[in-house]
């Protein structure tokens, strides 16, 4: 269960130990950032268990509302570098290193999970989605997208290039997944793409967008999440 860090702001800050970046060349805006991250109470409390990073709150607190992590026997994390999705993932499949279930893929490199077969690659290269389907043997449960294109600073433009990822994840969701299985994607706020939407509604029984607690309030991005695949007969002929 993914509780929100007490008092909000974590242990530190309520007694008054909040660090602080002393004055270096870093820019100001730079320094900022870093003061913050550093006092964010959901990246102490990864620390302090042992998580790659602050994002398995996100997932933990939308599984904990949707149970999407439920009877998962097999899971493709896209964009799993540092690895946080991924170490829930290999606990929640039982994998192991003798019975591989999540395979991970990412173009940044990412240290190494016991049970997690991670593949680094750019997930657009034709390759990429077989690697991934070979890797886990089978046919996955559950897909989970934290694919993000880099940051221009246009807002527009990083919207339009992070909603392509999503919606070829989608795409590959749909092409693989289990009967019953569910997508989880990344997403920015400026309006989900009408043609996304419809394409999930087609072959999933629920989609929504979601906001967990763990995502910073003052960032753009939120999670789109498509429950209970239909099956591949549910797809129109045009899509076949």
């Amino acid at each position: 269960m993914a509780k929100t860090p007490e008092g909000g702001r974590g242990d530190a800050s309520r007694k008054g130990l909040t660090q602080k970046i002393r004055k270096t060349k870093l820019k100001e805006s730079s320094r900022r950032w870093l003061e913050r991250h550093i006092n964010d109470p959901y990246v102490q409390r990864s620390k302090r268990e042992g998580y790659r990073s602050r994002a398995v709150y996100k997932l933990l607190e939308i599984d904990e509302k949707h149970q999407i992590l439920k009877g998962a026997r097999r899971i493709i994390d896209l964009g799993a570098a540092p690895g946080g999705w991924s170490q829930i993932a290999a606990r929640v499949t039982n994998s192991t290193n003798d019975s591989i279930r999540v395979a991970a893929i990412d173009f940044l490199e990412m240290d190494a999970i016991p049970g997690v077969h991670f593949i680094q690659m750019d997930f657009l290269e034709d390759g990429a989605p077989q690697k991934l389907i070979d890797a886990i043997g089978g046919t996955p449960d559950l897909v989970i997208s934290d694919m993000a294109a880099p940051t221009t600073g246009h807002q527009r433009t990083d919207h339009i290039r992070t909603m392509h990822l999503c919606e070829v994840a989608a795409q590959f969701a749909i092409e693989v997944l289990a009967e019953g299985g569910h997508f989880l994607a990344k997403t920015f706020q400026g309006g989900t793409e009408r043609d996304l939407l419809n394409l999930l509604k087609q072959n999933f029984k629920q989609v929504i967008h979601v906001k967990p607690g763990a995502s910073r309030q003052e960032s753009v991005e939120m999670f789109i999440l498509a429950k209970g695949f239909k099956g591949r007969a549910a797809a129109s002929p045009e899509e076949e």
